[in-house]
């Protein structure tokens, strides 16, 4: 999983989101973003499934790479710990 600036990603948006790696995108230093591209061209419920596979893998490699628990990283892809409060 390659990781970018976000000024980096978005200079060079169309090559990577053509390029089918997945991304981690940082602004200051701070995860913001993850890309996970679909590989293929199925269609309906194939595509869907291969998908759901793909994000799965995707998220344990980011477990592997990050150490951070399946908890913690759905924080942080929620927007991190501001995520977890309710407003009111």
């Amino acid at each position: 999983m390659k990781d970018v600036g976000i000024r980096e990603f978005k200079d060079h948006a169309s090559s990577y989101l053509s390029g089918g790696e997945a991304l981690v995108v940082r602004k200051h230093g701070k995860v913001i973003r993850f890309y996970l591209p679909v590989k293929g061209r199925r269609s309906g419920e194939e595509e869907l499934r291969s998908a759901l596979r793909e994000v799965s893998e995707s998220l344990e490699e980011l477990k592997r790479d990050t150490g951070l628990s399946g908890e913690e990283l759905v924080r942080e892809l929620a927007g991190g710990e501001e995520a977890g409060r309710e407003d009111g």
